[in-house]
């Protein structure tokens, strides 16, 4: 029987503008005693939604989260958690945070000073019981974050991105001694799921990683790891599998699952347009086919930075993606090498051929009389698809890129968008 199981999970979170967006639809995925599974998305893929929903801290729309077979209701009793930042208890020693869920348990003082302090030692914090997290470095406070989890016994600990926000060194060294205390059983958890961003993080820990679409988050590929720990990272089989995984999650179809039609195309991915123009004059100049992985080593980008610049130059055909490999194409290699109005003039024709929220903001513009209109306009018709701030954000996207295309102007006194009358002169719209 599966420790964690999760059928049909949908969450579906109601918005303050009378709309309803769904997270995550139709989850069905399950961990297994001796697994460490790591779970891939891009961001709004609803990574941290699952992980709440299996610890009980989100109550499913539909579907259900079982632990040992029985529903989860409310918090799920065999579950720890850590999160990005450790979120300790200032006024708390490092002993006192550490006990703080023992204490929450009911276990009797001495019981829980003990199990503590010996989670401290072998969490390597042995030395620093009395201090306060004031005094401690990131590094150190999210290995007590790691102890308080791990102190209660879990059979699942849940981990949501939890080296991310440390320094690359602090994060390596943090790993590589949680994956050695779960490869020697020397912690009682039984099974272990990772929420990252980081695709070599997680085929460096995991034993299978599952990937995400996005809106809504779906399962859309499972890969299994079978590489024996400890894993090279620079190994052939070690770099195939990243770029395995980076050519799923790059937007290739994978499943039999047909995709939505929406009524403003591809959501705009939140780049500006001079990241966009830069990577893609940086691709034009390798002059070849190369491995995304290594553009990312390279530039220092993990994927929750580079994939957004890819996705908007392969909206605008500007790239090609193929098997983990990323290269220019004949449009690309023409707008890297174009003068400043030469790149304008092909932006502005990508956009109005790719873009149909960009063609429909010129068309509602050149259709009114006065050739202006309120921005809130534009947002309004976004929030029938998309959160407030993330039809405010979609917005501030298109006005770059439409601004820069020269397709048309924005006001910010009056927070209208209008048509120039340079380019009402030349402007041609694609219907």
């Amino acid at each position: 029987m599966a420790i964690i199981e999760t059928k049909n999970l949908t969450i579906i979170f109601d918005m303050p503008n009378n709309t309803r967006i769904t997270v995550v639809e139709d989850i069905n995925l399950s961990l297994e005693e001796g697994e460490f599974v790591a779970i891939l998305g891009p961001s709004g893929a609803g990574k941290s939604t699952i992980v709440r929903a299996i610890a009980g801290l989100i109550k499913p729309t539909h579907g259900e989260v079982l632990y040992r077979g029985k529903l989860v209701e409310g918090v799920n009793p065999g579950v720890s958690m850590v999160f990005q930042t450790a979120a300790l208890f200032p006024w708390l020693t490092v002993l006192e945070n550490v006990e703080i869920g023992l204490k929450a348990k009911g276990v009797p003082p001495k019981e829980r000073r003990e199990r503590a302090l010996k989670m401290i030692d072998l969490i390597g914090l042995d030395g620093f019981e009395s201090a306060y997290p004031k005094e401690l470095s990131g590094g150190m406070r999210q290995r007590v974050g790691f102890a308080r989890a791990l102190v209660v016994e879990p059979e699942v600990l849940l981990m949501d991105e939890p080296f991310s926000g440390l320094d690359v060194l602090t994060a390596e060294n943090l790993r590589n001694d949680l994956l050695e205390l779960w490869i020697e059983k020397r912690i009682p958890t039984k099974t272990i799921l990772l929420i990252t961003h980081s695709i070599e993080e997680a085929v460096y820990l995991a034993d299978r990683v599952i990937v995400l679409d996005k809106n809504p988050g779906r399962i859309k590929q499972e890969i299994y790891i079978n590489i024996p720990h400890w894993r090279d990272r620079e190994s052939e089989e070690f770099i195939r599998l990243v770029d395995r995984i980076y050519s799923i999650m790059m937007g290739k179809p994978v499943t039999a699952k047909p995709p939505k039609t929406e009524r403003y195309g591809t959501p705009l991915p939140h780049v500006r347009v001079g990241a966009i123009a830069g990577f893609v004059e940086l691709v034009a100049e390798l002059e070849r086919k190369e491995d995304i992985y290594k553009i990312a080593e390279d530039l220092n980008m993990d994927l929750a930075d580079i994939q957004p610049v890819i996705e908007a130059a392969e909206l605008l055909k500007f790239i090609d993606t193929t098997g983990g490999d990323i290269s220019v194409t004949e449009l690309g290699k023409v707008f890297a090498e174009a003068d400043v109005l030469e790149k304008k003039e092909i932006f502005r024709k990508q956009l109005l051929a790719n873009v149909p929220f960009i063609q429909q903001i010129v068309q509602v513009l050149q259709n009114k009389s006065n050739h202006r209109m309120p921005v809130e306009f534009f947002i309004e018709l976004l929030e029938t698809r998309f959160s407030t701030s993330e039809a405010q954000a979609q917005m501030e996207i298109a006005i770059d890129w439409g601004r820069y295309a020269e397709l048309f102007a924005y006001d910010e006194d009056s927070k209208e968008v209008y048509l120039e009358e340079e380019v009402l002169e030349t402007q041609k719209v694609v219907d």
